[in-house]
């Protein structure tokens, strides 16, 4: 029975470095650009060989096409607010909150983000007009 000789870090780090160097680089081979696999999925070009997974696709597709779509109508959104109610500045930055934590822009799908920045603009600045309208009233 042989002995090996103990080896230093350096020279067993060397050495798979230089195993690594040989092997043919595969990084190119791996990257996807996922935007392109998008485009083809909806173009309707490629064709699933399972109609199992064509379905679920479709169904998926269905899906997201019948998410609910809120309205930008300052009155819609003032009603979905309940402005009527609150009477206190407290009250309208709970308000501010809730209607933040169901509506904000970074919190829906990604395809629905541009009418949620707009949701969310038209319900600041109703709730910034009611409190404006509440601290009038106090005032006088």
């Amino acid at each position: 029975m042989t002995t090996r000789a103990p080896r230093d870090f350096a020279s067993m780090l060397d050495e798979l470095l230089a195993d690594r160097a040989q092997e043919p680089d595969r990084a190119h081979l791996l990257s996807v650009d996922y935007l392109s696999v998008v485009e083809e999925l909806h173009s309707g070009r490629i064709v699933f060989s399972d109609d199992s997974l064509q379905a679920a696709y479709a169904a998926a597709s269905e899906a997201r096409a019948e998410e609910p779509v809120g309205s930008v109508d300052p009155e819609d959104i003032a009603r979905e607010l309940g402005l009527e109610g609150a009477a206190k500045l407290r009250e309208l930055d709970r308000l501010r909150r809730d209607f933040a934590l169901r509506n904000h822009p970074d919190r829906v799908p990604e395809h629905l983000r541009a009418r949620a920045v707009i949701r969310m603009q038209v319900a600041n600045m109703l709730i910034d007009e009611a409190k404006r309208r509440r601290l009038r009233r106090k005032k006088a």
